[in-house]
């Protein structure tokens, strides 16, 4: 965790594991790139980069190589490489690492067709990325060890003394940190220097959202902090992390009803910039939202016109907070949770 943290606040030291090894059919990039492809770094999941690409060189013919990292790490990469990057686009789990890359004024206006058809929110007031998908924090709950009354009304109930050793968080996670951004945008830093502390001092730190949503299955405690997704993913597949679980939607444009937007972006210093951005147009229009609609990802699709998996909750009635996707500062959330001993 520690060095994560020194990834995200750009230390001295950036450590990424880049060589793939990709089967047949795969478009990972090896220890050498072609500078002849168009080259993406994702911290997206794989499979998903994996389908968007491999369906926009085929209805293209433009040949794609991707390379794969964390957010905050691939950040950190970029930035050091600067305007020496190979990167062509960069794609993202959460927001704030996108952000980390445009305050070093690194990426190039993405096209104004392009930025039109996500729905509105969906995008930073910069225009310097596009969001291409989305995803909600939710309360996971055991209704064995919980009543629906007893539920928290808002996110920051969660520092009242009587929740101390009953809900758990990954706090090393650019998921949490994300949603952390997002109390940090809506209720300022003090209240959300306090609201660390309480998950310090009583909340229960685990290594990922899915040891998460497993911890309150079995009953090690009854709520948790996680994004949708991945209850939906186990639900569809065996439900063994999730058989005893619920989840609760916090609404009313509370902090945790917050919705992080994965980014995409076109590197101002890409050698291939006009296919760089008819890969945004293609992800974020009809065709590559409807892979992501139709995949295993279980997150929201973003661009105009196109459903999300009906499995999930209807994004539109989340009501989730109204938030800047350029405000929300991952270097200053990771100086807050460092100081609050979390990271």
């Amino acid at each position: 965790m520690r060095r994560r943290t020194a990834l995200a606040t750009l230390g001295t030291t950036v450590l990424l594991a880049l060589t793939a090894c990709g089967g047949s059919g795969s478009l990972e990039a090896g220890k050498d790139l072609d500078p002849d492809k168009l080259t993406i770094y994702s911290a997206q999941h794989e499979n998903l980069t994996q389908a968007w690409a491999k369906k926009f060189q085929e209805q293209s013919g433009i040949k794609v190589q991707i390379r794969y990292g964390s957010d905050s790490s691939m950040a950190a990469q970029i930035v050091q490489e600067g305007a020496k990057s190979p990167a062509d686009v960069f794609l993202t789990e959460n927001s704030p690492a996108m952000t980390t890359v445009q305050n070093a004024g690194l990426l190039a206006k993405v096209d104004a067709p392009t930025l039109a058809q996500v729905g509105k929110g969906y995008a930073p007031s910069t225009g310097d990325w596009v969001g291409i998908a989305a995803r909600s924090t939710v309360l996971v709950y055991n209704p064995g060890k919980i009543s629906e009354a007893e539920l928290p009304k808002s996110l920051m109930d969660l520092q009242d003394p009587r929740w101390a050793g009953r809900w758990g968080a990954a706090a090393g996670g650019a998921d949490f940190q994300a949603i952390v951004s997002a109390v940090l945008a809506t209720q300022g830093e003090a209240k959300t220097a306090a609201w660390l502390k309480a998950l310090k001092d009583g909340g229960k730190i685990y290594q990922n959202n899915i040891a998460v949503m497993k911890a309150v299955n079995s009953g090690q405690v009854p709520v948790g902090i996680m994004y949708h997704y991945y209850w939906y993913r186990d639900q569809a597949l065996t439900k063994a992390g999730s058989k005893n679980t619920r989840l609760l939607y916090f609404r009313h444009h509370d902090p945790g009803a917050f919705v992080s937007i994965s980014g995409g972006a076109v590197l101002k210093s890409s050698r291939h910039g006009a296919n760089a951005q008819k890969f945004l147009a293609f992800v974020t229009g009809q065709a590559g939202q409807k892979v992501l609609a139709t995949s295993d990802a279980k997150e929201y699709a973003v661009g105009r016109g196109v459903a999300s998996d009906p499995a999930l909750e209807p994004l539109a009635s989340l009501e989730a907070p109204a938030v800047d996707p350029a405000r929300l500062n991952g270097p200053e959330v990771i100086q807050l949770m460092t100081k609050a001993g979390l990271l």
